[in-house]
């Protein structure tokens, strides 16, 4: 794929500054940790790139577009339709970048509600959408200073940080959220005992 011939096409579909500005801080922030981590950053800056294809879609678009597709809709995300940009999004970058990769494509699925099973891109994808520079909250330098040293402890903090601000507005966390934060919870005791 080349990239910039991709990014031209992502922000004439986005058509929105700001969010094109984000997907780009994204994509770079993304390989900076695949490189960190050992893994493919071109892989993680295609990911970055292609993240949120969908992200500006009206709720029902989101839902018609996933029902079209025969995507399966959760109680949770019938309720919170917003997040289903993450796996519409992977879909539309098969559809119309030709991304058969499937690591890139879980990637996208994957890096707005989290799952307990995420393989270092995953990780990567979340935490740099998560913290990229453009982001502004406390602690974020310091967390994203973290994701470069250990995945799993950046993923444990965000996924911390996220329960907490999602809690202080009473909004409710996606099931698949807090399968991971336990997941992750999980493997901090695990190491600890093994230590």
């Amino acid at each position: 794929m080349d990239f910039v011939r991709a990014a031209k096409r992502v922000r004439a579909h986005i058509d929105q500054r700001h969010r094109y500005a984000h997907i780009l801080r994204v994509a770079r922030t993304a390989a900076a940790l695949a490189h960190a981590h050992g893994e493919d950053p071109r892989r993680a800056r295609i990911a970055g790139l292609l993240h949120d294809l969908a992200r500006l879609y009206p709720a029902e678009r989101l839902l018609r577009e996933c029902a079209e597709r025969e995507l399966p809709i959760d109680a949770f995300e019938r309720a919170n339709p917003i997040v289903l940009h993450a796996r519409l999004g992977a879909e539309l970058a098969r559809d119309w970048f030709g991304v058969e990769d499937e690591a890139i494509l879980s990637a996208i699925r994957k890096h707005t509600v989290a799952s307990a099973r995420m393989s270092p891109l995953d990780e990567i994808v979340y935490l740099a959408d998560g913290l990229e520079p453009g982001r502004d909250f406390a602690g974020r330098a310091e967390m994203l200073a973290l994701a470069f040293e250990n995945l799993a402890a950046a993923m444990r903090s965000q996924l911390t940080e996220t329960l907490v601000y999602q809690q202080g507005r009473t909004l409710t966390a996606a099931p698949q959220t807090l399968e991971a934060l336990d997941f992750y919870r999980y493997t901090a005791l695990r190491e600890n005992r093994s230590a």
